[in-house]
């Protein structure tokens, strides 16, 4: 059986079966809910650059909504009956970074909702943006803490620093008088975060054993930073420039590299695989949005539809595959 997270960073181990219970709700499929949110914003992308797929971009942010309303009253509930798992996930090394998941999943959804409605989608920046920065600052102040184990640095470390970057890429047109200095402020603390732990990790996953296996999906978040970082910084500056190009290019790079390490059929299912779509996703808008900068280029163009295509298509069996997983009871089986 494939548990949510391993117990170690060196080996997953085998848990006996026991029976379905709120208690083994693993945080880490709040990661689904950024995944779809990125997907449906891409899709609205697609529609306001040319004219493609808007209905179904606002159907898959609804959707996101939904798993987002059923997974907080799943967790709220793992939190009231069995508080001392909570706990456990948050004071782990390695897990309590996928709270993370839980802020940029608001903030995302804050994007998908200002349209429909920008009180609605304020709040839930707001939320999102207080929350991630109090999350940023616990994990570094963690951190500070020394004696951290070098084994631990794997990409899941990244995810609170890239939440304070999806700040600044969901809040550039908030209409509050502080939000332009918030958003640079958030732009500035995710930055330098992200690039001094992408260096650690970056020096953890080349010196040191190989991840297990149900943690192989997680490599997929080293591209973010520099997708995420390439829509923030676009978006508070108001410009694709050189230095927003090398952003886009890097973590396109990355991401062809990563694909030949990540999509392999020696690693099975677990919720551990929905780190892959908030990356992408990710890049997907990043693409499209360089693509419509340089609309004479056929190539970007053909680039961010693929790129489009194949996260509509990896999210989809990431869904039915959760699904089956759901009512099947080993989702949530100890």
């Amino acid at each position: 059986m494939n548990t949510a997270y391993p117990p170690t960073v060196a080996a997953v181990q085998s848990v006996p079966a026991c029976t379905t219970s709120i208690k083994n709700l693993p945080i880490n499929l709040f990661g689904s809910v950024m995944g779809l949110a990125g997907l449906g914003l891409a899709w609205r992308l697609s529609d306001q650059y040319y004219g493609i797929g808007g209905m179904l971009g606002e159907a898959i942010g609804a959707l996101a909504g939904l798993i987002f309303v059923l997974l907080t009253l799943g967790y709220l509930t793992k939190w009231v009956k069995h508080p001392e798992a909570v706990r456990a996930d948050f004071n782990h090394p390695i897990i309590s970074n996928f709270f993370g998941t839980v802020t940029i999943a608001l903030l995302l959804l804050s994007a998908v909702a200002t349209p429909h409605h920008p009180v609605l989608g304020q709040a839930l920046w707001i939320l999102g943006s207080v929350l991630t920065v109090l999350l940023a600052g616990l994990v570094v102040f963690r951190l500070f803490s020394g004696s951290q184990d070098p084994m631990n640095a794997v990409p899941a470390w990244l995810i609170p620093g890239v939440a304070t970057l999806d700040i600044a890429v969901t809040g550039a047109h908030m209409p509050m008088a502080w939000a332009a200095e918030f958003n640079l402020f958030a732009l500035a603390v995710g930055a330098v975060v992200a690039l001094v732990f992408f260096s650690q990790i970056f020096s953890r996953l080349v010196h040191q054993p190989a991840m297990a296996k149900g943690m192989v999906p997680s490599l997929m978040v080293l591209i973010a930073p520099f997708e995420v970082g390439f829509l923030a910084y676009t978006n508070v500056f108001g410009e694709i420039d050189q230095f927003a190009s090398v952003l886009f290019y890097f973590g396109l790079f990355l991401f062809v590299v990563l694909s030949f390490k990540v999509f392999r059929r020696d690693v099975p299912f677990a919720p551990s695989w929905w780190a892959i779509s908030f990356p992408i996703a990710a890049l997907s808008n990043a693409a499209l949005k360089y693509a419509y900068a340089h609309q004479d280029n056929t190539l970007l163009m053909v680039i961010a539809a693929v790129i489009l295509l194949f996260l509509t298509v990896a999210l989809t069996v990431l869904l039915v595959k959760t699904l089956i997983s759901l009512f099947s009871g080993r989702l949530l089986a100890g």
